[in-house]
Order: C-alpha cells, then structure tokens, then sequence
C-alpha cells in the first residue's frame, strides 16, 4: 500500500469508529440523568441525609450528564476500537505476531475494565467516606456536579491505565528491553514507584494512594509470571520462520544451480 492508500484506511478507521461512539452516545443520550445518577451513587451515599450535590454553572446540569454520556460510549466502544487499531497493524505483522497480539489486546481491555469496576467498587466508596469525614464540622460537604465529575473520570481512568501493569510488563520482556531476571532484582524500586505513582495520580490520602499502589505492584509480579509463556512462545515462532526462510533461501539457491546448468547445456548445443 502507498502512503496515499495507509491514510485513507487510516481515515475510514477514524470514521468508523467515530460512528460506533455516535452510535452507542444516541442509546445512551436519553438515559443521561440516569446514567449519571448511577455514576453519583458512590458519593451520593456518604452525604448527610437529604443531601445532595449541587450544580455551580448555570448551564452544567444539561451538559455535564451528556458528557458523562459520551465519555461512557467511548468506554464501551473501547473493545471495536481497539479492532480497528488491530485491523489497522495486522497487515504489517507476521502470522506469529499477529497471534501473540490479538491475546494481549483482548487482555489489555479485560484489564482497563476491571480498573473502571475496581476504581467504582472499591476505591471510591472508601475515599468519599474518608473525604467526607476529615473537613471541618462547619462546612457542609456538597460537592459540585462538575467537579466531580472531572475527579471520578480523572480516578478511573488511572486505575484502567494501571490495570494495564502486566501487559507492559510482558510488552517490554518480549521486546528484550529488559529480563525477567533484571526486574524481580529491581522489585524493590518498582514497588516504590507505584507507591509514588499512586500519589500521583489519586487525591493526597493515604488510602487511595495505597488502593492503586498495591494492585500494580500485584499486577506487575503477574506479568512476571506470564511474561516467560509469551517469551518462550516467540522465540518458538522466531525460529520457525528462520527456518522457513533457510529453507526459502535453500530453494533459490538450487534454483539458481539449475539455471547455471540449463545455461551450460544451452552453450554446449
């Protein structure tokens, strides 16, 4: 394919998968109130009795549940997209890659996944109730509909990303940047780095930082664990194909033999 072709593939994926997200935002556009409500409920659930969250702009109470909206279609939409990225690289991967990669895609958005449920389930009850718990006796807890919105998407979407700890991992053993061996001796600094990354990413508490910290550091030993399969499986296939291409080279080579002697025979007659 010419560049002028790649782009034009490149463009029809866009489109394609800017269609599904319309698609799944039109099912989604008349539940958003609701679809929000069921977003609220983690912190709807630690307010005082009768309480609600308020709205500040005048016009956030329509817009921030259809963002709310199309942000969940993009999440939906997530395992087709990733089909387009695929059908976007497969032509330019060999048959073994191509099987290690559609295992590692499938599992990368199980992953991103269980991080939004983990992030829904888990975290965020624990840091509203401790959120809700340490302001002063005062000030009422009412947060803005808005705002929250932005740190629960902020949240979420760091819990995904750091679901994806193993595929990294496995990522970076495959393509021999690192060893197995070299990353269980550096297990001490990995740990300390989720434990920083965690602070990065969560509000400045301990327990939501330790709720991140923790599940990447055992994601990580699972990639570990499962990096070797892949490693082992590749090099399999890396010496099938030198094979083939021995044998390929093998089979032009006696061709090449052939022709000098048809061009010997040809001179002699």
């Amino acid at each position: 394919m010419t560049l002028i072709q790649h782009l034009v593939e490149l463009r029809n994926i866009l489109l394609r998968s800017s269609i599904a997200i319309l698609v799944i935002f039109g099912g989604l556009f008349p539940f958003a109130n609701e679809v929000y409500n069921f977003i609220a409920a983690p912190i709807i659930s630690v307010l005082p009795s009768g309480s609600n969250i308020i709205a500040i702009g005048v016009i956030s109470p329509f817009l921030t549940p259809l963002k709310m909206a199309l942000i969940l279609a993009v999440y939906l939409a997530m395992p087709y997209l990733l089909y387009q990225l695929w059908s976007f690289v497969a032509p330019a991967l060999y048959a073994h890659e191509k099987r290690l990669i559609m295992p590692l895609v499938v599992s990368s958005t199980i992953l991103f996944y269980a991080g939004l449920l983990f992030s829904f389930y888990i975290v965020f009850p624990l840091i509203f109730a401790f959120l809700s718990s340490i302001g002063p006796s005062v000030v009422d807890f009412t947060p803005d509909i808005q705002y929250y919105l932005d740190f629960i998407l902020k949240v979420s979407f760091a819990f995904g990303i750091a679901f994806e700890v193993p595929i990294a991992t496995i990522l970076i053993i495959m393509l021999k940047m690192t060893t197995v061996e070299k990353l269980k001796k550096n297990r001490p600094y990995v740990i300390i780095g989720a434990f920083v990354l965690g602070m990065l990413l969560t509000p400045p508490d301990i327990i939501s930082q330790t709720l991140i910290a923790v599940p990447m550091w055992i994601l990580f030993e699972t990639g570990l664990i499962f990096a070797p399969l892949f490693q082992k499986q590749s090099a399999t296939n890396d010496a099938e194909n030198e094979a083939e291409n021995d044998a390929e080279n093998e089979g032009e080579e006696d061709d090449d033999e052939l022709d000098k002697i048809e061009a010997e025979f040809e001179k002699l007659d």
